[in-house]
């Protein structure tokens, strides 16, 4: 499978970089953007890098973060280039994004951990939206070159860990489209009580989130977008693993240490392989909540994409899928 083999050598590079020193997410961004009403320009969006106007409603947007395509289309805006991070293929458009907010055009694919300049400069960007990736200043000084507004990661981020809520802002106010960024922030806020408050079982218990590589496990911890997942469900993360963390959002887990998973719940995916490789795992089945059936093993590929996706659209899709199958463990 294409796209899981590619998945894995991305978040090799991601995971790597969390492991050699990638701090948590910074404190919550309340006001990522300034500017004039909704829709008006000029707007200036705060980011790390200072903050940068955008003079008008831009025409031609090239989306290269790590989701920033996905919440253009979310608020109605087809770009003309963009990363595909996943990767799901073709244009690079997760399967939760509705018909109707799909391209009509297909963009030009730019890579993704290293960016095409040359074809994101030949598509004449007006608007170039970077707001979660690495946060890496040279690669910001490359985009800001090319004389357009660049929206990197907000003020006080870190690499990849710009939140859902940040990302949709601030491409919103970019677009000119926080009215409607915040009535999907809003929509997905109210899905999440919906679910917590139908699975009350949920509330309190404590959670380990994992990944199945090749060779290898690894833990997430606080600071990333699965972890919020499962807290606004109610659940809360596994001290043991939050103890190991340190100021990384993946810790890896080495065979001697598998019962870092054991948890209330356990939930694991795999990257770059398939789940029936960790199904069939006997270190992996040998973790108490595995062997007593509290855990969940995420089999769909879209549901694995959409609860790794870490976009409010991903997320939201990720709550239809990956809740009735935390339901079913819980209830043994």
């Amino acid at each position: 499978m294409r796209w899981m083999r590619t998945l894995g050598l991305i978040m090799a590079v991601l995971l790597g970089i969390a492991l050699t020193g990638c701090g948590a997410a910074g404190p919550e961004n309340d006001e990522p953007a300034a500017g004039s009403a909704d829709g008006q320009f000029p707007v200036t969006i705060k980011t790390a890098f200072g903050d940068v106007t955008v003079p008008e409603r831009p025409q031609r947007v090239v989306a290269l973060g790590w989701g920033d395509a996905e919440t253009a289309l979310s608020l109605g805006v087809q770009p003309v280039g963009a990363a595909d991070w996943l990767p799901v293929g073709g244009d690079g458009v997760p399967p939760w994004i509705p018909a109707d907010k799909r391209y009509a055009t297909p963009p030009k694919m730019l890579g993704t951990m290293e960016v095409d300049m040359e074809a994101v400069a030949a598509l004449q960007p007006d608007l170039i939206l970077d707001t979660r990736a690495s946060g890496d200043k040279e690669r910001y000084n490359l985009l800001n070159r090319l004389g357009v507004p660049v929206v990197s990661i907000p003020p006080g981020g870190e690499s990849y860990l710009t939140t859902w809520d940040q990302q949709l802002d601030m491409v919103g106010k970019a677009l000119g489209k926080s009215a409607e960024a915040a009535q999907q922030k809003a929509g997905l806020e109210a899905k999440f009580q919906q679910a917590a408050a139908a699975h009350p079982q949920f509330a309190g218990k404590t959670v380990a989130v994992g990944a199945k590589m090749v060779g290898s496990y690894g833990a997430y911890v606080n600071g990333g977008s699965r972890l919020e997942f499962m807290e606004r469900l109610g659940f809360r993360q596994s001290p043991a693993v939050q103890a190991v963390a340190g100021d990384n959002f993946f810790v890896s887990v080495s065979p001697e240490r598998m019962d870092l998973f054991n948890a209330d719940l356990t939930v694991m995916f795999p990257i770059g392989l398939s789940a029936v490789e960790v199904d069939k795992d006997q270190m992996f089945q040998s973790v108490p909540s595995v062997r007593e059936r509290r855990a969940v093993v995420l089999h769909d590929e879209q549901a694995v994409q959409a609860f790794s996706a870490g976009t409010a659209a991903g997320m939201s899709y990720a709550v239809d899928k990956v809740v009735p199958l935390i339901a079913q463990a819980q209830a043994g």
